[in-house]
C-alpha cells in the first residue's frame, strides 16, 4: 500500500533539490511504469534500471527519453533485446561497463552507448580507476559512444553522521571526477555524464563545489517510498509504502506478567529482510518466519484481535516491492481500515 499524499510529498522535495536530468529515478526501488510515469511528471525524463527486463519495459511503456542499465551483463538475448528497445521506441539506452568483455558483448548485441562503471569504494562492480581511460578508449575505437561515467558510492548511503559522511562522499567523488576528465582526454567532451549517489546523498553535491559540482546526475530511488533503513537517518523523505496484513492468531499471557502477542501474516515470503525485522508502529517485531510476523503491543496498549489490519513498514523497500504484484494507492494511509484505495500500480518489471 502506498500513501499518496507521502508520496506526492517525497517526489516534490526530491524535484526541488534534484530537477531534472540532475536526478536518475532509480526503477529498482518500485519496477513499476506506472509510479516512473508520476516521477517523469515531475520533470525527471531519464532513468535508471537494474535490469534489462526494467529497460524494455520503460522503453516500451514510453515512460523516460534516456534509459541507463546501471549494471554489467554479458548475455546477448537481453543486450540484443535492448538494443531493439531503443530502435523500435526511440528511447535512448546506455549501458554500463567495466570490462572488455562487458564492452564486447554491448558491441556485438548492437548496443550504442555505454557509460564507464568507476569502482569509488564499493567492492561490487565498477573497473579500477586507472584503467578507465583506456577501457573508454577501447570503446570509442569499437565504434561505441562512451557519454561519460558513473561510480556508486554504495557503501556511504547509511553513514549517520552527516559530517563524515559527506568527507567519504567528497573522496569518492574526487575518484569518480578524475576518471571523468581522462575519459574525456581519450574521447572528447561529448562524454559528459558524470553519474553517482542515490537516496542516502542525494543532497551531498553541492553545485557550486569544485568537485562535488561536477556530479550532474544522482541515481537516488528509494526516495518516491521509503522504509525504515534511510528512515533511521535524517532525510527529509516520509514513509509512503506499507505491506497490510492480517491478524490471524492472538496470545493473552495466562498470568501477571506473561507475554502476550499477536502474529500477523506478513513474513519473509513479503518483506526484504537484508536491513533487519520490519516495525510497526506502537509494537515490538518479535521476529519474523515464512509467513509470519509475531509482534506485542507497547506499553500494556491491547492485543490486536483476529482480523484487524496491521501496517507494517518494511525495511527495504527495494526487495519487498518486487515480491508483490501490485501497489495500491490509497488516499490517507492514517485512516487505517477506512483509506480509500484511489490507484492500482502494477509492479509490470519484477522479475527477469
Amino acid at each position: 500500500m502506498v500513501d499518496s499524499g507521502a508520496f506526492e510529498r517525497n517526489l516534490s522535495t526530491m524535484a526541488a533539490v534534484r530537477p531534472g536530468t540532475t536526478l536518475r529515478p532509480h526503477v529498482k526501488a518500485h519496477k513499476s511504469t506506472s509510479l516512473a510515469a508520476h516521477q517523469a511528471a515531475r520533470g525527471h525524463a531519464t532513468f535508471t534500471c537494474a535490469t534489462p527486463r526494467e529497460v524494455v519495459g520503460m522503453a516500451e511503456a514510453g515512460v523516460g527519453t534516456d534509459l541507463l542499465l546501471a549494471n554489467e551483463t554479458v548475455d546477448p538475448v537481453r543486450l540484443a533485446a535492448m538494443a531493439h528497445a531503443e530502435s523500435a521506441t526511440g528511447a535512448m539506452v546506455t549501458v554500463a561497463i567495466d570490462s572488455v568483455e562487458t564492452l564486447d558483448a554491448a558491441r556485438v548485441a548492437g548496443i550504442r552507448h555505454v557509460l564507464v562503471d568507476v569502482n569509488v569504494g564499493l567492492p561490487r562492480c565498477g573497473i579500477a580507476p586507472d584503467r578507465t581511460a583506456d577501457l573508454a578508449a577501447r570503446a570509442a575505437d569499437a565504434g561505441l559512444v562512451v557519454r561519460g561515467v558513473m561510480g556508486y558510492e554504495g557503501h556511504l548511503m547509511a553513514v549517520k553522521d552527516r559530517n563524515d559522511q559527506r568527507a567519504k562522499v567528497l573522496a569518492s567523488m574526487t575518484t569518480l571526477v578524475d576518471c571523468a576528465h581522462a575519459v574525456r582526454r581519450v574521447v572528447g567532451d561529448d562524454a559528459s555524464i558524470v553519474s553517482a549517489g542515490g537516496t542516502g546523498t542525494f543532497d551531498l553535491y553541492d553545485p557550486v563545489h569544485s568537485i562535488l559540482g561536477q556530479i550532474n546526475e544522482v541515481q537516488a530511488g528509494s526516495y518516491a517510498l521509503m522504509d525504515t533503513h534511510y528512515g533511521a537517518l535524517s532525510l527529509p523523505f516520509e514513509q509512503a509504502l506499507f505491506v497490510v496484513g492480517t491478524v490471524i492468531s492472538r496470545t493473552i499471557g495466562s498470568s501477571e506478567g506473561s507475554p502476550s502477542w499477536a502474529v500477523v501474516d506478513i513474513g519473509l515470503k513479503s518483506l526484504g529482510m537484508d536491513h533487519g525485522n520490519p516495525t510497526i508502529d506502537g509494537a515490538s517485531v518479535w521476529f519474523c518466519s515464512d509467513e509470519h510476523t509475531t509482534f506485542s503491543p507497547d506499553d500494556g496498549a491491547p492485543v490486536p484481535h483476529v482480523g484487524d489490519r496491521v501496517f507494517v513498514r518494511p525495511a527495504h523497500v527495494d526487495p519487498t516491492v518486487a515480491m508483490h504484484t501490485a501497489m495500491h494507492v490509497v488516499d490517507d494511509a492514517r485512516a487505517g481500515s477506512d483509506a480509500r484505495v484511489i490507484e492500482v500500480w502494477p509492479v509490470d518489471l519484477r522479475g527477469w
